[in-house]
């Protein structure tokens, strides 16, 4: 947890906006009144709301998340944003690796590529297919009209383009517990395998219920981009993906150029604080998120052998 660069350091200074907001929720918390200067109350609000942050997300070891807290400035309220501080391949365990059968790899991929998206800053297959048929083929999803784009406007050699990347070439490489018909339904799942996936999409509905202005995992770009608007200049490809780099590290490299070199759009979400209250509110959903990831870390950790 961190508190914006704009938080005054010299000895006495007057709290900010975020630390007066934050310290009327944290006095709400005190079974006993104690004075405090300025500097100690400071790092007393500090304190107590990093406990409360690390007691929600101390289990986590899916992603690598950091909350950070802005003041606000010119008449808008303190903001809490939830960033995700992990990048490339998420890693799948046993989904990627083990010699489970297919239909049961594939059934667990499917639920995370549904639904990971709402608390992670992730991106799929089928994301990465439509930046690389921008990318390469003007948004051409067939080979021959994707052949007629290189030749006609990249220079292509006509008896060349074999040799290049085509939609089905890279659809072709897909491991086949990356497709979603490869998937067994619930009934033919093991006992563990469908309880896990169970309790991954119960706590995915449980966060979904939770309303956005209130939501720690909510993300919008433009209310983002009133706070910081260096954010424009960064990639609005996301750090983490579920496609496996070994099949596709050139479409991944390609696709991730432009954030390598300027930041990916790594918020998982964005709140605005406009009363003490919403702290409150804000530690409950970061908890529901957190019980998602907790859901999702267990599936991928889940011994195939053992089901």
């Amino acid at each position: 947890m961190a508190l914006s660069g704009d938080i005054p350091v010299l000895f006495d200074a007057p709290l900010a906006s975020h630390h007066k907001l934050m310290g009327r929720w944290a006095a709400s918390r005190e079974t006993t009144a104690k004075r405090y200067t300025r500097d100690q109350a400071r790092q007393h609000i500090e304190r107590v709301f990093n406990t409360a942050v690390l007691d929600i997300l101390g289990s986590i070891e899916l992603a690598e998340l950091r909350v950070v807290v802005l003041q606000g400035e010119e008449g808008r309220p303190p903001a809490i944003t939830v960033i995700c501080d992990s990048m490339g391949q998420l890693d799948l365990g046993w989904i990627e690796e083990s010699d489970a059968p297919i239909a049961w790899r594939a059934a667990a991929y499917k639920a995370l590529e549904d639904m990971l998206g709402r608390v992670l800053p992730v991106f799929g297959y089928r994301d990465l297919f439509d930046e690389i048929s921008m990318y390469y083929w003007d948004g051409a999803t067939d080979d021959e009209t994707a052949r007629q784009w290189m030749v006609e406007y990249q220079g292509a050699d006509p008896d060349d383009t074999e040799e290049q990347t085509l939609p089905s070439t890279m659809e072709a490489r897909r491991p086949e517990w990356m497709i979603a018909a490869n998937a067994a339904p619930s009934a033919r799942l093991p006992k563990g395998l469908r309880q896990k996936l169970h309790e991954l999409r119960k706590a995915h509905g449980a966060l979904g219920r939770v309303l956005p202005e209130r939501s720690a995992w909510h993300f919008d770009f433009e209310v983002a981009y009133d706070y910081v608007p260096g954010i424009d200049e960064c990639s609005r490809l996301p750090p983490l993906t579920l496609v496996p780099v070994e099949q596709f590290a050139r479409e991944v490299d390609d696709v991730g150029r432009h954030g390598m070199e300027y930041g990916f759009m790594d918020m998982a979400g964005f709140c605005p604080l406009s009363a003490p209250a919403r702290i409150d509110d804000w530690l409950l959903s970061l908890a529901a998120g957190a019980r998602f990831l907790l859901a999702a870390q267990q599936l991928i950790q889940l011994d195939p052998a053992k089901l």
